[in-house]
């Protein structure tokens, strides 16, 4: 039986459960009712439940669903999704840049789009572990921090068997079977977001961006908040409540994986790259969610602007934020745990510590806040940087692959990055998106490059 994940209504409320309890509204009531009713907590690491649920526990599903969305949401004054109210919260925001912006070589995007692809590459084979398990393989091969691919070849079987590699990533991303660049949506979406510029411009809306996904975007190849977008607009809604509808993903990591080329085609400009990305984000997310992506763009428009202090990246970053926000506030407290603790598993402990019993693996709250303690404490590194995010857990191949966008760009070209990190993608990516299979890293840099030099059309 066909099981699709990340939409089943019985599945969904767990997930929303644990969602308002970080918002902090009060949905005991609606717990007591899903509990008593037989109702499970959400799946804690797959997508969908093992077996599908009664008639009558997914009619109370979708109406339980309903009744969480009414909730008064106690942190929405400090936490808006409105570009004008969050703008109106942050005292720092930038200032917006009227002369000619800085340019951005094809060679400094080159050298993000490799650094995107290698820390991505670099954990896919451990996405889902825990933590014990992520540095026990890669202690088998003494490769702690890991600072090149995993591999499987050394690795004791009773290890293997206690944390199996991730079976659709091992494959294609372990050391040994690397063959350029495989499939994955923390590199689908900068693609679509090429598309989306080529078509509409840096003054797309987010109706155009839903535009591009329908055309473009095979549904197969979407998860968590932007599946359950798309079977929103497919069901006729339109943003921004694609993003809110049944949506307890609404604040994970999907829309900060897709910033990067909102910072890319802005270089030296992180207000335009923070507006652009919430944009695109509005879409599929609200909140945190929002906030993540807006930081992501700011930091990477920041860098790709010539750039060379991670540090003052960052700061940029959580200058689109607001600052009572839970994000701002994880990222702050992350950043000052990486320039206090020489030892980055440390930090890696009080972030689980601090983070893991309240949130997904994949939210964006604390997977933000790893990307910033990884880039701070390897003072912007290429190794370091994707090698300390990934041995962090939680979301590895995104945060890899957002991480080594940022320290591409503050290394500035291909030749700045060591060989055994990009040689094995053989300057070759594989997708389903439009014409891009294929595509090497060199040519998607001079697209990028096209996009962030060609004129915004005036105002009419």
């Amino acid at each position: 039986m066909l099981r699709l994940t990340w939409v089943q209504p019985e599945d969904l409320v767990g997930h929303e459960l644990r969602q308002a309890a970080l918002d902090g509204r009060d949905a005991s009531a609606v717990a007591a009712r899903w509990e008593a009713a037989g109702g499970h907590p959400a799946p804690d690491r797959a997508g969908v439940s093992p077996r599908p649920a009664s008639r009558h526990l997914r009619l109370l599903a979708t109406e339980l669903l309903d009744d969480l969305a009414a909730l008064a949401e106690p942190t929405a004054a400090a936490e808006p999704t409105d570009l004008d109210r969050i703008r109106a919260l942050c005292p720092d925001w930038p200032e917006p840049v009227t002369a000619p912006s800085p340019s951005v070589s094809p060679a400094r995007l080159e050298a993000a789009w490799l650094g995107r692809a290698a820390g991505c590459l670099l954990g896919k084979p451990v996405e889902k572990l825990p933590l014990a398990g992520i540095r026990g393989l890669a202690r088998a091969t003494g490769n702690w921090p890991p600072a090149r691919y995993f591999t499987a070849r050394g690795v004791p079987g009773g290890l293997l068997a206690a944390h199996p590699w991730n079976r659709r990533s091992a494959a294609t991303s372990l050391a040994e079977n690397i063959d350029g660049m495989p499939e994955d949506d923390d590199l689908n979406y900068p693609l679509l977001n090429l598309l989306l510029l080529q078509r509409h411009g840096r003054d797309f809306t987010t109706a155009d961006v839903a535009r591009v996904w329908l055309d473009e975007l095979p549904a197969g190849r979407t998860f968590t908040a932007e599946r359950v977008a798309l079977r929103n607009l497919l069901s006729g809604l339109e943003p921004p409540l694609t993003a809110r509808h049944h949506n307890p993903f609404r604040e994970w990591i999907g829309a900060l994986i897709r910033a990067d080329v909102h910072g890319w085609t802005n270089p030296g400009d992180p207000a335009a790259a923070a507006a652009q990305a919430h944009r695109d984000a509005t879409l599929t997310h609200t909140g945190s969610g929002v906030h993540a992506a807006m930081f992501a763009a700011a930091v990477i428009a920041t860098a790709a602007g010539g750039g060379h202090d991670v540090h003052a990246c960052l700061r940029t970053g959580l200058a689109v934020v607001p600052p009572g926000s839970r994000l701002a506030e994880a990222v702050r407290h992350a950043v000052r745990l990486a320039g206090t603790h020489a030892d980055f598993d440390t930090v890696v402990d009080a972030l689980h510590a601090r983070h893991s019993p309240a949130h997904h693996w994949v939210h964006a709250v604390p997977n933000t806040a790893l990307i910033a303690a990884a880039l701070t404490h390897a003072d912007g590194d290429f190794t370091g940087s994707v090698s300390r995010v990934v041995s962090g857990g939680w979301d590895t191949d995104s945060n890899g692959a957002t991480a080594g966008s940022v320290a591409g760009l503050l290394a500035g070209s291909p030749v700045a990055l060591p060989e055994h990190w990009t040689g094995p993608l053989k300057n070759r990516l594989a997708t389903s998106v439009g014409d891009f299979d294929g595509t090497g890293f060199d040519t998607l840099a001079h697209l990028t490059h096209w996009e962030a030099t060609r004129p915004c059309p005036s105002p009419t």
